[in-house]
Formats: C-alpha cells, structure tokens, sequence
C-alpha cells in the first residue's frame, strides 16, 4: 500500500511542481493545441485552463508571433530555444506584455510536444528603466543650476558690448553686433528653459482627474500641432482620482501627445495618436522621499503609430539633449522625467515601428488624515 502511495504521488508531481510556478508554463501539442497549462498561465492569459485546453496557441497570441516560430524549430532540431524580450501582448491580455520565452521538447515519450515557459520582463524593465530616469533626471538639475549660474552672467556682459560696438561701426559691421545680440538671447532662452529642471521645491499636489487632463490636452492638440491627426481615447471610468499638480501633469501629457503627433507627421503616412488608461494593482515600487514602497496602480498611455523610436537612442531617450528632430532641443522628455519623477511615479517607452508607447505609472490620490492612519498603524 505505501509503494502505491509513493508512485501516485511520483505520478502527481510533475504537475505539481508546475502548477507551483509563478512563471506561466503550456505545453503544446503537435497540432499546435494546449496540452496543459498551470495557474499562473490561467492568470497571463486571463482566461481559465478549460478554455485555453480547447484552443490552439495562436487563439492567444498576436498573428505571426515569434513565439510560433520558435515552437516550429524546437520541433525541427529537438533543441531548446530561448528568445528574449518578445511582445506577445494582445487586446485580451491587456496590451503589451515583455516576455522571455524559453522553449523545450518534452522527450522521446512525446515527440512534437513542447514546454513553452514564460517570464515577465515589465517589471524588471521598469525598475531598470526608472532608475536611469531618475539619473537623468538629476543630472539636468544639476546642469541647469550650472548654466544658470555661470552662463547668464557672461552673456549679460557679451550681449551688452556688442549693442556698444553697434553704435560705433559702419552698417555692414553692425549687422554681426545684431547676430551677436540675437545668438546670446537664444542662449539665454534656452537656460531659461533648462531652469525648470533646478526647482527641487516640494510638489503642491491635489486630487486630480486624470481624464479631465487629458480631454484638455486632446484639446490644446486638436487646436493646433496635432489639428490633422485622429485622437482615440481608450479610458478606464472606474479610474480613481491622481495625486499630483494638475498643471504639470498637463505638460507631461502634452509633451508626449506633441512627441507623437510630430512622429507620425514625419513619417508622411497617415497616422493616429491613442490615449488610454488603466488600474494596474499590485505595481509597488521604492520612490525617493518615501518611507517604503509605494503603489503605483493608475496607468496612463499615449500610444501612436509613427515610424518608432531608433534602437540606438532607446536607451538615452530621457537624457537630456538627446532628439530624432533636427529642430530639436532634446529637453522635452528630460522634462517629463524629472516631473514623472517629482510625482513618485514611473515612465517607460516601448518603440517598435508602427507603434510606439509611452506609459506612466502614478500612485492615486489619499487623504492626509488616511496616510497618518495608516502610518500610525504600521
């Protein structure tokens, strides 16, 4: 009786230790069908193992996916096959979704099978991500103290001389003294705006709506840069109320809605900018000034679906002076940063061509008398 007890139990486990994963795990039949899925799989897909056991993997991930292809040469070479950073996101599972995919063959007892794992990258991605915004952030601050301090003054005294030589020399000569004066009061306009980034004061923050931020910003949009391009909003109306400035987070918006509308203008094709936004639960994250993690569940994006961003810029994208545009200062995204930042909050860029997302995870609002509370009790 025990040894009978002992091979049940070996026959159990496999499955056992599967479903314990928190990676979501499917294996694949030949005809490309779902042989098996585990909870956290459940969860990844939003639908439950009864459905996803009558459904073929290409019910659940986008049309010509890598992960299909990948599937194909598992079973042509018997080797296993790792592929990193795939998006295999679709409208069901709530858009993008980064993954790492690693898949096996099962074995000889099941030829053409496949073990296919799963590994969220998001999270990791936005830890990374946020820390180096954070950095560029700062380093802005601390260059713009600069500029301000030791720049201005010189191009006062500079911009002076050359009004004096103006009056002192033929018409041909004063023509260079008026570049002079117009080459320093560009300077000087752009410390003026590098300024911004060395006001480390505390944010005045209130509830604020964030689709009444947004339908202003359709509107600034609508009425100028962005007058030819359709606008699509994508809301979430059960979204809770944000704590932030409203004024700055109508910048940030509109920084990131006029990003886009001047991608899609430069592709020459037609184009369309998405505004969405979503409650993501369970995103906790480590913010400075703040005693512990902080939950970040309310989601805002501006998606478009212009020529994407270059591979080799995707890293630096939130440094200051880093630009696609000629025209371009390359302060825009820097300055969103910094203010994502002095919220307590998240931004992150996905880019691939036809389709580039910039998403913000910011904490809701909480009355002050609740924060203590909860302080008090912890």
């Amino acid at each position: 009786m025990q040894m009978e007890s002992s091979n049940i139990n070996a026959q159990l486990l496999p499955e056992a230790v599967l479903g314990a994963l928190r990676h979501p795990v499917l294996t694949i039949g030949p005809d490309n069908g779902i042989c098996y899925a585990n909870a956290a799989a459940e969860n990844f897909f939003a639908t439950s193992c009864t459905v996803l056991l009558r459904n073929r993997i290409e019910a659940f991930v986008p049309f010509s996916s890598p992960l299909l292809n990948l599937i194909d040469q598992v079973r042509r070479y018997n080797k296993s096959i790792n592929e990193y950073n795939v998006d295999i996101g679709t409208p069901q599972t709530g858009g993008e979704r980064l993954v790492d995919l690693q898949v096996s063959p099962i074995g000889d007892q099941l030829p053409d099978q496949c073990l296919v794992l799963l590994q969220e990258r998001s999270m990791a991605q936005k830890i990374d991500r946020q820390l180096t915004h954070r950095s560029a952030a700062r380093s802005v601050t601390g260059m713009a103290s600069m500029l301000a301090h030791e720049i201005k003054n010189p191009l006062s005294g500079i911009r002076g001389a050359a009004q004096l030589l103006e009056m002192a020399v033929d018409e041909e000569s004063a023509a260079l003294t008026r570049l002079i004066c117009d080459e320093t009061d560009r300077i000087c306009t752009l410390v003026d705006q590098m300024e911004v980034f060395s006001d480390e004061r505390p944010l005045e923050t209130e509830p604020v709506n964030i689709h009444a931020v947004l339908g202003h910003v359709k509107e600034l949009a609508k009425a100028g840069f962005a007058s030819n391009v359709p606008i699509v909003e994508v809301y979430d109306p059960s979204l809770p109320l944000i704590s932030g400035n409203r004024d700055q987070l109508v910048q940030v918006c509109l920084n990131l809605v006029k990003n886009a509308a001047e991608a899609i203008a430069g592709s020459g094709e037609p184009g369309e900018i998405s505004l969405a936004t979503s409650f993501r639960p369970g995103i906790r994250m480590s913010v400075a000034g703040a005693p512990g993690k902080v939950s970040l569940p309310l989601e805002i994006r501006v998606e478009d679906n212009g020529p994407g961003v270059p591979d080799d810029l995707m890293p630096h994208l939130f440094e200051p002076f880093v630009t696609t545009r000629a025209s371009g200062k390359g302060l825009g995204l820097a300055l969103v940063a910094k203010i994502v930042r002095d919220h307590g909050g998240v931004i992150e860029c996905a880019s691939q061509p036809r389709r580039t997302v910039f998403r913000m995870l910011l904490p809701m609002y909480a009355p002050t008398s609740t924060r203590s509370e909860k302080q008090d009790a912890s």
